[in-house]
């Protein structure tokens, strides 16, 4: 190669460095293992295929952290180009003004079909007034765990799962009683999220918690309140819960050293469980009281405002290469959590895993019978005042009509303006 070409190639290489175009991404770990290493594998095989975009990823914590850290980069003037982060944020991004619609950013029939692409059920929390702003990414249900050789021990059926309450109080009563109180039941974490599983169960209950809006929530309407009855009944009156509150970030170490033969836990903890567990498991829908269901859960993909058109053009192409149906496969088999698509379920790769594994399937399927997780303005604070309800309610400080009536005056108090301003 002659000196003229090499020099040339040398100049092509400058100036593709220069032409890079840098991304910076916050990322929330909500569950634990090895999940960084995952994304930094994804990033790099990413960069590998699009030379000319670098991407930084940050993990910030949990995804309460990875907002405000989030937010108070956007406020020092160094506003991220895109995050993932808790898909009911929606609604205090815009309020803040941080993000931009997929639909401002998208150019061609190509990528109007990859927005149209996703499961409708995930889409919910990302959506308002027809534009997308949200993009799923590591979505979830929560799904029942359930310890089969602690269920024969018992002298249930294995195979079985509870199908509702009441099977499921009888069923972790008898664990608890066979086990000569060594094992729990049992166990529904209250602390992290105590709201997503209440809303499992008022949902179960036939009840909805907000309306489509934003505006309004209905913490204390009767299915509510005996939804949380309910959950408090589990240690009260049937002793197969602990008392008190369960803590998210060890539960699924209870479940696996064996302290517990049923866990609620998001499906984005499967294939730590798969990995873990030392005795044979199943995983179920959750059990149904009126109707079956969970709410969705879990982080989307944004856009952030305070960036370049070629930087959001750039962050929209990493954000396809990351939700595109293999990959999405590869990241649900990877982690447990569910694939976004009903494409990356057509892969030959999911098909085969939940051939092989059906507990992969069981997330997907339950989105039928899945409700838009509780987001509203003000979502913090009208979050927190129903995890507080939650919370008092399960270590006996309030009644569940008590703590649930003090949590909707807190949020009345919270959403007033903006009840009034629609």
């Amino acid at each position: 190669m002659g000196a003229a070409a090499v020099a040339g190639l040398l100049a092509a290489g400058s100036l593709s460095a220069q032409a890079q175009t840098e991304l910076t991404m916050y990322y929330p770990v909500a569950v634990g293992g090895a999940l960084t290493d995952v994304i930094d594998g994804l990033v790099a095989e990413f960069e590998n295929e699009h030379p000319d975009i670098s991407v930084n990823a940050i993990y910030a914590g949990n995804y309460d952290d990875t907002r405000v850290r989030a937010m108070s980069a956007i406020e020092a003037g160094n506003a991220p180009q895109l995050s993932v982060l808790f898909s009911i944020d929606l609604f205090d991004l815009l309020e803040q003004d941080a993000i931009v619609s997929f639909d401002s950013v998208i150019e061609t029939d190509e990528e109007r079909e990859w927005l149209d692409g996703f499961y409708p059920g995930l889409m919910e929390n990302g959506q308002i007034d027809g534009e997308t702003y949200g993009i799923p990414f590591q979505r979830s249900t929560i799904v029942l765990y359930w310890n089969k050789d602690a269920f024969e021990a018992a002298g249930l059926d294995p195979e079985t799962p509870p199908e509702n309450w009441e099977e499921m109080a009888e069923m972790a009563a008898a664990v608890r009683e066979a086990s000569n109180g060594q094992q729990w039941g049992v166990m529904v974490p209250s602390t992290g999220y105590p709201y997503w599983m209440f809303q499992a169960f008022a949902f179960q209950n036939g009840h909805r918690l907000m309306n489509e809006e934003g505006t309004e929530v209905y913490f204390d309407d009767p299915a509510a309140i005996e939804a949380l009855e309910y959950w408090v009944s589990l240690s009260q009156e049937h002793q197969a819960m602990p008392d008190g509150t369960i803590e998210w970030g060890t539960l699924r170490q209870n479940f696996i050293e064996q302290a517990t033969a049923m866990m609620w836990h998001t499906t984005g903890n499967l294939t730590a469980v798969r990995n873990e567990a030392g005795f044979d498991f199943g995983v179920a829908m959750l059990p149904m009281n009126t109707q079956r269901g969970s709410p969705t859960g879990g982080g989307n993909f944004y856009l952030f405002k305070d960036s370049t058109e070629e930087e959001q053009r750039a962050a929209m192409t990493f954000i396809r290469w990351m939700t595109d149906p293999e990959r999405a496969a590869a990241w649900s088999i990877e982690t447990g959590y569910m694939g976004v698509s009903p494409a990356s379920y057509e892969t030959e790769a999911l098909r085969n895993y939940v051939e092989e594994f059906a507990p992969a399937a069981v997330a997907r399927d339950q989105l039928e019978h899945a409700t838009a997780e509780l987001a509203t303005y003000q979502g913090g604070r009208v979050r927190r005042a129903l995890d507080n309800a939650v919370q008092a309610a399960l270590t006996g400080q309030m009644s569940p009509e008590e703590a649930l009536k003090q949590a909707q005056a807190e949020a009345d108090a919270a959403l007033r303006r903006y009840a009034r301003s629609r």
